[in-house]
């Protein structure tokens, strides 16, 4: 008889704003690229910059389980849970699990460094400023250029990143019959009873006053090129 479950709200609205956030701009920014819309790929990339500052800060002092405290686990715990990977069993997370953890913290990384390099890059010379990183002529123009490379050249690794991902996420969908998806649209995760502690979830008013710090930081980054 199967064990019976509960419908625990994990993810708050914060961290699900955030994930489809990041899906919405890279998306964005990918295809901008492609058409040289470089007014909506920097717009884009700006987004994504406040996004990826937002949840560093939530994951400092947010949700019970959107912190990194509250999720990050040893190497050594990450290998264990894959070590049972085949083994279907009920989920039992209110949180990232193990492995999962580690993927969130190097798709942050990448991230920021992808939206970082963004503000220094430099296409090409005679374009005019607006094609332009708002921070280029704030360095060399070697260093612009270097960076500009690694930008361009950046977001295939990203992008191997985010298939991993997203191929994990099938994965446990498929093997191990745990829906990852779902709870990341809703919030809201079936949980067996015995495990089905609803997480501390952070304050709307912090949330609000965190996401509006990282926009304004954005905001002045990008009017510090003149």
């Amino acid at each position: 008889m199967a064990e019976q479950t509960v419908a625990v709200k994990v993810w708050d609205g914060w961290v699900r704003l955030f994930h489809w956030g990041v899906v919405a701009c890279m998306l964005m920014s990918y295809v901008s690229a492609k058409t040289d819309a470089w007014n909506i790929h920097y717009l884009s990339g700006y987004t994504l910059l406040a996004l990826v500052i937002f949840r560093i800060a939530w994951g400092l002092v947010g949700s019970e389980n959107a912190r990194f405290s509250g999720f990050i686990r040893s190497p050594l715990a990450a290998l264990r849970h894959l070590a049972h990977f085949t083994r279907r069993e009920p989920d039992t997370e209110t949180t990232h699990n193990a492995a999962g953890a580690w993927m969130v913290v190097v798709l942050l990384l990448m991230l920021l460094v992808q939206a970082t390099s963004g503000l220094f890059t430099n296409h090409d010379v005679g374009m005019t400023y607006s094609a332009h990183g708002p921070l280029a002529n704030a360095v060399a123009e070697g260093t612009s250029e270097w960076v500009s490379t690694l930008h361009v050249k950046f977001i295939n690794l990203l992008l191997i990143a985010v298939g991993l991902h997203v191929t994990a996420v099938l994965a446990y969908a498929v093997v191990k019959r745990q829906d990852l998806i779902g709870p990341m649209v809703t919030g809201v995760k079936q949980l067996p009873s015995t495990s089905a502690r609803a997480p501390r979830h952070g304050s709307a008013v912090l949330a609000a006053a965190l996401a509006a710090a990282a926009g304004g930081a954005v905001l002045t980054i990008t009017r510090l090129g003149g």
